[in-house]
């Protein structure tokens, strides 16, 4: 492999769990929102209140297993499908582009999909609990 700055490959750990770190964060507070108002978020999202509340469980377990690192691959596999069902509910059922209206397109989602997929392609770095 040819690097311009190769020093900087030592500190891969470290910036896999700062992107897991912020993975996880983004998740969790989504999760809470789910959890915290599920008719609400329910009728903002087009779910029902039950499917809501599952919804804010994945997204708050997933996003604790991803800063933990416990279960680290099948937490982030977790979160991917989330994402995935978000980019469908966007672009089949909300016809909504890749940047939207006012920065609401699904590019924010596909960067989630791609981030845990390099958790899950790495197994999150040696900054694990298990």
């Amino acid at each position: 492999m040819h690097t311009v700055f190769p020093q900087l490959l030592a500190l891969s750990d470290v910036a896999l769990l700062l992107m897991r770190l912020l993975v996880a964060s983004i998740f969790f507070y989504s999760g809470y929102q789910h959890l915290s108002d599920p008719a609400g978020r329910a009728a903002s999202i087009g779910l029902s209140p039950r499917f809501t509340l599952f919804l804010g469980v994945v997204e708050m377990a997933g996003g604790l297993g991803v800063a933990f690192g416990v279960l680290t691959q099948l937490a982030a596999s977790g979160l991917i499908l989330v994402m995935l069902g978000a980019i469908q509910k966007k672009v089949v059922v909300w016809k909504i582009g890749f940047w939207g209206e006012r920065n609401s397109g699904w590019h924010y989602d596909l960067m989630l999909v791609v981030m845990n997929l390099v958790i899950v392609t790495t197994g999150g770095g040696r900054y694990v609990l298990w």
